[in-house]
């Protein structure tokens, strides 16, 4: 036969030739007329890393049916008996391989070419079959699991791995193996077990070209597959922190181990890694075995490094007796492993680890049987030649190369330590499998049906009819909207006024603490007294206060509503400023704020704020930095927490809006002796928010170690949301960037190009003063903010340019007019909108006729308010990120 048709030679190697048919199988031939046998290796390229959500354990499953048998071949353990054969096979994360090695003989060669050919496409992948082997792969993870120090080194694993497949056993979960399906079981061995996903290695006594003719007649009748090889694309994230596992449980022995994330083995630093292994490990001479079993603290050390198609793991451990300290034994092999940094390896070390490593290499090279079963690990991770690339970067590794691999990858943030510490009646908590919903269910009735509401209309108009407004004659203004709910909840907002622009300079964290402290103890109850009282009474009141005001929010019902408004008087009226209470408050509100430091957004925000809105420090409206807020707060003091509560807290000036199922003539009487007499000290003047041309900027925040950035564009606008443009500019920031996925910036930026999830944009107008802002913001990857950033700009040009089509602009109103009435739906908006209008004197009489200005728009009016209040010159431009991490890479 001419084999020169049916098979490719590609290439030669050190002996080894590869050749590739034309259904994709790889044959690899080493002859070594030296034997007296032949190796048979069939490899694989799945693994344990292949198998998904429910499938762990399959690979290995599979290993153990495809000695079941096909139907050119019913008893294979027969047929290798009766051959004299040494057979197996073996599943790891990236691979399976199968071999069988018999006296040479064409007769032998040209069964096990049978053997493989036929059960690669035609084993008996059977239920029947799955469940008798099923019992005896549990019998053999169960075999693992008598032995602690290997359960410690599979949690050491999975500690190590949070995401990655190589954190899970190849044996596979038990539940796994006991219930997986044999539907699942045969489309996983349907999609791998092909030739143009196998590697055939033949090492040993044969003739060459016999071999290759018997190949071809075996596998060639088999046809390349249509189906493409699924890829995995799982990758493990660096580790972020030293992670630790204790194990207990009966043994003779303890044991520490300790394991860090280093490159794959086809990586160029694993060869530099792989010195580390005898260098550490090695007995005599490692330092491991030096400094834990010379003193005496371990019986024996150890360490290794696996190959593995992607990055794996580097691992040290050591064997203590029972009676030593396994805390010494641990703090050495730490020592031992920060010292390889602290004091790098010598020339002698570094010369006595290659001289290892080669001699390791030759030696397997002596052997072809050896060679051709080392070739699947290598067919594995990618190519067999890797070998001998292996073997050259040994030979090329510096001292300086080992230094460099252990300072970048032994480092205690890229540790996970195990500790087996022996317990002979180990105390577990069993956790018992998930009870039958349906059995469960059975005679549950509920309790008697909760009250239902009455049908009520959200619109404007509806709600201005329903609620009536009233003033108490300390101050305090009130809006009230009864009407049935479910379960008759009521929800309502109080907001008191404090201070003015003066009397309020440089009191910002006295002003914080105390409207922190408010609910932290009264002079009738402590704050866990006030925690029991709102859980007793079935409800939620939250209380706070700072500079200008002091808020709270109330979920009760009708029969708890005035207990709970009662309980938030007394908080704001008599708080009693417990002392351990406040240094709590404080290291809560500096920890708050520590943790701003390094956070892209807060810093982006901040930043924004200081330029956007430049004011003095002191003044009610100035930004802090974290360093200036983190002074203040330190700063502040129990007396002065106090002294901003007595000289400003009082209902003069402030809105109670209630909303839900209540008696309003209780409610307003019960407001009225509570807060009706409560004079504010220092009476109340609204501080000014004037307008403020700044000029434009653009800055960049390195956040080093962080994934996400975030982006930030801003333009002060001298406008109010009362002027006559200001509904052009809301519908038309709606279109641009306020709306679902559908406005200008989520299409392009998110949809589109696929850069941020979220993006959006935002208008803002004080009511009493002519001064707002448009912002634009997004996240990102750090690697695609320039993108981003570019995107967001010719999107807001083209905005200004071309303007939207009067269908958008329909589809927008339509849109727009929703969101509102969803808003409209829930009671604690209306409760908020309510108290707002109080304040500013507006009632949802102007809102509907905001919407009806809104609904009124055209194309052409928004495109101008647009265009002459967005300036793209004038934005500034607020970015952080760690952008210098992906500048190097």
């Amino acid at each position: 036969m001419d084999t020169a048709t049916k098979l490719e030679k590609v290439v030669s190697v050190e002996g080894i030739s590869e050749y590739r048919m034309a259904n994709g199988l790889t044959v690899l031939l080493l002859p070594d007329r030296a034997r007296a046998t032949i190796t048979v290796n069939m490899t694989y390229r799945v693994g344990s890393r292949h198998e998904g959500y429910g499938e762990t354990g399959m690979a290995h499953l599979l290993e153990h049916l495809m000695f079941k048998g096909s139907p050119g071949h019913s008893n294979v353990a027969q047929e290798m008996t009766s051959r004299g054969a040494d057979a197996n096979g073996t599943t790891t994360y990236d691979h399976t391989n199968y071999y069988e090695t018999f006296p040479a003989g064409d007769k032998n060669l040209r069964w096990a070419l049978d053997l493989e050919a036929d059960r690669m496409v035609n084993a008996f992948i059977s239920g029947k079959h799955l469940e008798s082997e099923m019992t005896v792969v549990r019998n053999e993870l169960e075999a693992h699991e008598n032995d602690p120090a290997e359960i410690l080194r599979s949690r050491v694993r999975s500690t190590a791995y949070l995401w990655h497949a190589y954190g899970r056993e190849t044996i596979g979960a038990r539940s796994d193996i006991e219930n997986v399906r044999i539907e699942r079981l045969q489309a996983f061995w349907r999609t791998y077990y092909q030739p143009d996903n196998a590697v055939l290695v033949l090492t040993g006594n044969f003739e060459e070209e016999n071999a290759l003719e018997w190949i071809v007649q075996a596998f060639g009748k088999i046809s390349r597959p249509t189906r493409e090889l699924p890829s995995t694309y799982t990758v493990e994230p660096p580790q972020d922190g030293e992670r630790e596992v204790v194990l207990r449980g009966p043994s003779d022995v303890q044991v520490v181990s300790v394991a860090y994330h280093v490159p794959a083995a086809a990586h160029p630093d694993a060869a530099a890694v792989k010195f580390l292994v005898p260098l550490l490990g090695h007995t005599p001479s490692g330092r491991l075995h030096k400094a834990l079993v010379e003193t005496g603290r371990a019986v024996s050390t150890s360490s290794g490094f696996q190959i593995l198609c992607e990055p794996g793991l580097f691992v040290a451990r050591a064997t203590v007796r029972r009676e030593s300290s396994l805390e010494q034994a641990r703090y050495a092999m730490l020592s031992t492993l920060d010292g390889v940094i602290k004091n790098p390896p010598s020339e002698d070390e570094v010369e006595r680890a290659r001289a290892k490593l080669l001699g390791t290499i030759e030696q397997l090279l002596r052997s072809s049987e050896r060679v051709g079963l080392f070739l699947s690990d290598l067919i594995g991770i990618g190519d067999w030649r890797l070998l001998f690339l292996d073997r050259e970067r040994i030979r090329n590794v510096t001292q300086e190369d080992v230094r460099r691999v252990a300072a970048a990858y032994l480092k205690p943030s890229n540790r996970t330590v195990g500790r087996l510490i022996p317990t002979e009646n180990p105390d577990r908590a069993e956790i018992s499998a998930a009870p039958a919903v349906a059995a469960a269910l059975e005679g549950c009735a509920g309790n008697v049906a909760i009250v239902e509401g009455e049908a009520f209309d959200p619109t404007p108009s509806n709600i201005e009819s329903r609620t009536t407004r009233s003033q108490l004659s300390g101050g305090l203004k009130l809006a009230l909207l009864p009407k049935k709910t479910r379960g008759a909840a009521v929800v309502a907002r109080l907001t008191l006024r404090l201070g003015d622009e003066k009397s309020l300079m440089n009191r910002e964290a006295a002003a914080s603490l105390a409207g922190d402290m408010l609910a932290r103890g009264t002079a009738k109850r402590t704050r866990e007294q006030i925690r029991d009282e709102l859980d007793r009474l079935q409800a939620i009141a939250r209380i706070n206060g700072g500079l200008t005001r002091a808020d709270v929010s109330i979920q009760a019902t009708r029969q708890s509503f005035p207990a709970v408004l009662e309980l938030a008087a007394e908080c704001l009226r008599e708080p009693s400023f417990p002392a351990g209470e406040f240094e709590i408050a404080k290291q809560e509100s500096l920890a708050a704020t520590e943790e701003c430091r390094s956070d892209p957004q807060n810093i982006v925000v901040r930043a924004d704020h200081r330029h956007l809105l430049p004011f003095p420090k002191g003044d009610v409206r100035y930004t802090s930095t974290p360093d200036e807020e983190i002074a203040d707060i330190s700063g502040a003091s129990l007396e002065q927490a106090k002294a901003f509560h007595q000289d400003f807290y009082g209902a003069s000036n402030g809105e109670l809006a209630v909303v839900g199922d209540f008696d309003a003539k209780v409610a307003e009487d019960l407001a009225g002796e509570l807060f009706g007499s409560w004079k504010s000290p220092i009476p109340f003047a609204r501080v000014p928010h004037p307008f403020r041309d700044v000029p434009p900027v653009s800055m960049s925040f390195e956040t080093p170690d962080k994934a996400n950035a975030y982006f930030r564009a801003e333009q002060n606008l001298p406008v109010s949301d009362g002027g006559p443009e200001y509904p052009a500019l809301e519908l038309g920031n709606f279109m641009i960037g306020g709306g679902f996925l559908n406005s200008r910036l989520s299409v392009r930026i998110r949809e589109k190009e696929g850069l941020s999830y979220s993006v959006s944009s935002d208008i803002d107008a004080w009511v009493l003063d002519q001064s707002g802002s448009w912002r634009a913001s997004a996240i990102c990857a750090p690697q695609n903010m320039a993108r981003l950033e570019a995107a967001f700009r010719e999107e807001i040009d083209r905005v200004l340019e071309e303007g939207f089509e009067a269908r958008e602009v329909e589809e927008a109103k339509s849109g727009w007019l929703r969101s509102r009435e969803v808003a409209r739906g829930h009671d604690s908006h209306i409760a908020a909108i309510l108290a707002a209008g109080l304040y500013f004197n507006r009632t949802f009489a102007w809102k509907a006729e905001f919407e009806e200005n809104v609904l009124a728009l055209t194309a052409e009016e928004i495109l101008g308010a647009l265009r002459k209040h967005i300036d793209p010159a004038k934005l500034s431009i607020f970015k952080a990120g760690d952008f210098a991490r992906v500048a190097v890479h």
